[in-house]
């Protein structure tokens, strides 16, 4: 079902099939805030009036992912549903965001690509911290690995290509650029982005009551520490 697009959003939402379970809702084109916001409050009103054959909605960048059980429902009676969401949150503003503070150590061990990063823009390390920690960043969804927040916002001066080869693995909390885009690395995994840093804080905790520190719609803002600061936190958070 194609859709008259206007300004990178779609006048109608565009509908395409998952494999058996799944339909995937397109709200727009590329990476834009307008349209992940019409995402994030589109999901928040379907979850709200869930109906009883959508077993999971997941947001992304410009699309929601409904999971169904096809025994009670099919993408035929999901279209209405969608559609009624969708003209009662018209003019709907999306709700007030969170701002987590992210403390980050720069360099040395723990941002063993932040000379990668300098010589592709001719900057000093300091430069290259003020332009990465400036920013508030949106969240525009989670996903990847538990709790690994894909961030907007990243200021062109830092856009820099991923590794040529990935690293096998790469620690848990390090902070990276991988294009236009930057993030971080809640539990150690393999990985092609630039690191430029690490947190001490602890991204995914299954055993807290609430395992994530943020979720899609938030901001993140990066605080510099030095690596004294680095040690304490760390202790802080490994004693939690």
């Amino acid at each position: 079902m194609e859709a008259v697009k206007e300004s990178g959003l779609y006048a109608k939402p565009i509908y395409r099939l998952a494999g058996d379970r799944g339909f995937l809702v397109e709200f727009g084109k590329g990476i834009d805030p307008r349209i992940n916001s019409k995402v994030r409050t589109m999901a928040r009103a379907l979850e709200k009036n869930k109906h009883g054959g959508i077993r999971e909605i997941i947001p992304t960048y410009r699309s929601l992912l409904l999971i169904y059980d096809p025994e009670i429902t099919n993408p035929d009676r999901l279209c209405p549903l969608i559609e009624q969401a969708g003209n009662t949150l018209e003019n709907q503003e999306d709700s007030p965001c969170n701002i987590v503070e992210i403390p980050v150590c720069y360099g040395g061990d723990f941002g063993p690509d932040m000379e990668n990063v300098q010589k592709a823009h001719t900057l000093t390390p300091q430069q290259v911290i003020t332009l990465h920690s400036s920013p508030e960043y949106l969240i525009y969804m989670v996903g990847f690995t538990p709790g690994f927040a894909f961030l907007g916002g990243l200021d062109e001066k830092l856009y820099t290509p991923r590794l040529e080869t990935p690293r096998m693995l790469v620690p848990e909390g390090s902070v990276g650029i991988a294009n236009n885009q930057t993030g971080m690395y809640p539990v150690a995994s393999p990985g092609g982005w630039q690191i430029i840093g690490r947190t001490p804080l602890k991204l995914f905790a299954p055993d807290r009551s609430n395992p994530f520190l943020y979720k899609a719609g938030d901001k993140i803002k990066f605080m510099p520490i030095s690596e004294q600061e680095y040690d304490l936190l760390s202790q802080k958070e490994n004693n939690l």
